[in-house]
This record gives structure tokens, sequence and C-alpha cells, in this order.
């Protein structure tokens, strides 16, 4: 050993002396997701990885062959360590994503996720998360058959697998072909679950693969509607000390645009909780508040009736003197259609409220 945080290796017959194992972004979380939590290793094989790490840089490819070869093993455990590095290097060295993909990498991480230990399930789960940061290999992890076994582990994986499945998830749904068959593989029930269950990280995790999944694809808001998206989304709403208000009403103004979610946004008392918001948030959520609701009433008088039985005007009077450009607009279009006469109208759409 030489100096402090120095040491001498022998690696695939190569001698590194004097070799910096210093570390610190492996202990970072990426900034994308903030979901990857492979820093966290005990102390007596931190050396270990670090070296692997800096190693990496000159001999990356023949390392990734080893590993790649080491995921198809008989031995869970070198699995496991297989795995733990590829998601180690995926992570820390953006140029490796595409060398790991084109290695061969892909197909065996997404068998590890079907694996019925948790801590390779999870560590195959990060892995394939750190590939798909890069947009090349987006495709080729989709067309591999990542989506269904991503979705399991959305139910059957512990707390981080869940977690990184839902960023993984959302990282292919950012291609806009893939946001159907995540759909249709199932994803947005354990979705809904981890935004009502999960850990904090977990539920903005949840909320954000929903956004990007319900954005364009009317089946998706349909399903999210169908898995009690939008009890949940109040609640959230509801909580204005909580953390989750902006990015529930985020998701709630995409699923809103089709008329099963406003039906259902309405049912769970949602005019309220944004009547309330336009009154006290900030005016960032008093922005996506009256978004939503201008998109609720837009189309139906006897929800316009609701919002205004709810002393809704004073507010948006002030929101459109005070608030920010957009939501001055959108509060000024609402209070129009709330001042129109609402005789003759409200029987014919009163049938929304209770479908």
């Amino acid at each position: 050993m030489g100096t402090e945080g120095t040491t001498n290796y022998t690696y695939f017959g190569r001698s590194i002396s004097q070799l910096s194992i210093n570390d610190e972004s492996s202990s970072s979380a990426f900034s994308d997701c903030n979901s990857d939590r492979s820093g966290e290793f005990s102390a007596a094989s931190s050396q270990t990885r670090r070296f692997l790490l800096a190693c990496a840089a000159d001999n990356s490819d023949d390392l990734i062959r080893q590993l790649v070869s080491d995921l198809g093993s008989d031995s869970v455990n070198e699995q496991k360590q297989a795995a733990m590095e590829i998601r180690l290097l995926a992570k820390n060295k953006p140029e490796n994503r595409i060398r790991i993909a084109k290695a061969g990498a892909i197909k065996p991480l997404i068998s590890l996720i079907s694996s019925q230990d948790l801590q390779v399930q999870e560590y195959g789960v990060t892995a394939i998360l750190n590939l798909s940061l890069c947009d090349e290999n987006k495709d080729a992890i989709a067309s591999a058959g990542a989506i269904r076994p991503l979705v399991r582990a959305l139910t059957s994986g512990n707390s981080t697998a869940k977690e990184n499945a839902a960023c993984s998830l959302l990282r292919l749904s950012q291609v806009d072909s893939h946001k159907a068959a995540i759909g249709r593989a199932g994803a947005i029930p354990p979705l809904v679950k981890l935004l009502e269950a999960g850990s904090s990280r977990g539920k903005k995790d949840a909320s954000t693969a929903l956004y990007s999944l319900c954005s364009t694809v009317k089946e998706n808001k349909v399903r999210a509607v169908k898995a009690g998206i939008m009890r949940v989304l109040v609640e959230l709403m509801a909580d204005l000390e909580g953390e989750m208000v902006d990015k529930s009403a985020y998701v709630a103004s995409v699923v809103v645009t089709v008329a099963e979610g406003r039906a259902a946004f309405v049912a769970e008392g949602g005019i309220p909780v944004l009547v309330e918001i336009v009154e006290v948030g900030t005016q960032r959520q008093k922005e996506i508040a009256v978004v939503i609701l201008l998109q609720v009433c837009e189309e139906s008088a006897a929800y316009r009736k609701l919002v205004f039985d709810e002393s809704a005007i004073p507010p948006l009077v002030a929101l459109s003197q005070s608030g920010t450009n957009r939501a001055k607009q959108k509060a000024e279009k609402l209070i129009e259609l709330l001042r129109q006469p609402r005789s003759g109208n409200g029987s014919a759409r009163a049938s929304e409220v209770t479908g």
C-alpha cells in the first residue's frame, strides 16, 4: 500500500500504482432521477469498487465483457456482483452506458429483474435505469423486453427496486412510441399505488412517470382513472403543507383532459381543494389550480355551478389581478364562464357529475 488514498493493484495483467481511490461521485445520486443509491456499500468492499471504476477508464471494454459474462453465471453471488459493478460503471461514466449496451448486457440484466433474490432484482433494475439515461439505449431496452419485467418489479420489488423501476419506465416513456406499450403492460395501477403509499422519493418518481405516460395517450389517462388516481391526487393536493401539491396538480391537469378524468376529479371532491389552492397556494400552485378548474368547467355548466357555489369568484378576481401572466389569463376566462347564465344548461350536463 502506498500513501493514504492510493493503492497498488494488478488487474487484467496491468499494474496500477499510486491510483487515487477518492470517489465521492459514487455516493451521489443522479440529478435526473435521484433514485440510484449504488454508492451504498460496506467499507470493506469500497476500495475494490472504487478501483474498478477508476481502472475502467483505460480497460473498460475488457472489464465490461467480463462483467457481462458474469451476468449469466450459475452463481447468484456472481450475478449480483456483476450487476452491481455494471450499475456503478453506467452511473459514474456516461460513455460506459453505450459500451455496456453494445457488449450485450441488456438482455441478461432484464433476466435479473425477474430474479427471486430481491437484491439481484434491485441491481438489475437499477442497471437498466442507468443504461436508460442514454437516449441511444431506450429503444434497445424496450425492444429487448424490459417493460413487463419492470412493471412486475413495481409490485414485487423492494422499495428501491420499485422506485428505480418507476424511473426506468419514465425514461423509456420519453420515447413517445413506448408510452402506450407501457400502459398496456399494466404499469399504471402499480404506479398509482406507489404514488399513494410509497416513500417520499417513490411518490415523486411515480408522479413524474404518471405525468409522462398520461400526457399524450388517452388510454393511459383512462387506465389511471380506473386505477383510482383521482382520489390519490386530490388527497395529496389537499395537504397544502406537503411536498406533493405541485406534482399532483400537474398530473391531474393531464388526466382531466378526458371526460372520465373530469368526472372522477369532481366526484372525489377536487373542486373545493382547487378553490382553496387558488386562495392560499403559492403562485405556481394557483396557476396550475386555475388551469385545472378551467379545463373542468369549459364544457360543463353543471361543473361551473359547483365551482361558483364554492365562492370561487373572489379568489379568482384576486388572481386575475396579482397572479402570473398565465394565471391572470386563465382566471379572467374562468370568471367569464362562471358569470354566464346557467339556466337551461345545468340539467343537460348534470349527468357528468355523477357519471
